[in-house]
């Protein structure tokens, strides 16, 4: 059976590197949506909390960018309101973590420090 050559890099995931402020925003949302599952496991109610599907929905939306930053799902497009971290003259990508809801959240990062890097710089609602 012939080899098969390609010229088609294989995929890596990217290593994340996060802020202070979104590292913070995270463990926060994380907190919040496991304080409510307890809660709901001790009254025995089936339906999830909004913290819990917002804590889904925004690990779905970092763990997206690690895998592929350009996923069609993530509608990422340049942000202008917030500087990169590392260097002024990188761009900023928006993420959606939600999209058509009042405040939708929104994941805020830059390529690097390095290559095969990303950092996330803030989770928010949208402004």
């Amino acid at each position: 059976m012939p080899i098969r050559k390609t010229t088609e890099a294989i995929d890596m995931p990217f290593e994340l590197k996060w802020t202070i402020e979104a590292s913070e925003q995270y463990a926060a949302l994380k907190k919040s949506a496991e304080e409510v599952s307890k809660h709901r496991a001790s009254s025995r109610r089936s339906k999830s909390s909004r913290q819990e599907g917002l804590f889904k929905q925004v690990a779905k939306t970092i763990n997206l960018l690690k895998q592929n930053p350009r996923h069609s799902g993530l509608c990422c497009h340049i942000y202008q309101g917030l500087q990169h971290p590392y260097d002024a003259g990188e761009r900023v990508w928006e993420a959606y973590a939600q999209n058509k809801t009042p405040s939708a959240y929104r994941v805020f990062w830059g390529y690097g420090p390095e290559r095969g890097w990303l950092t996330i710089i803030a989770i928010t609602p949208h402004p």
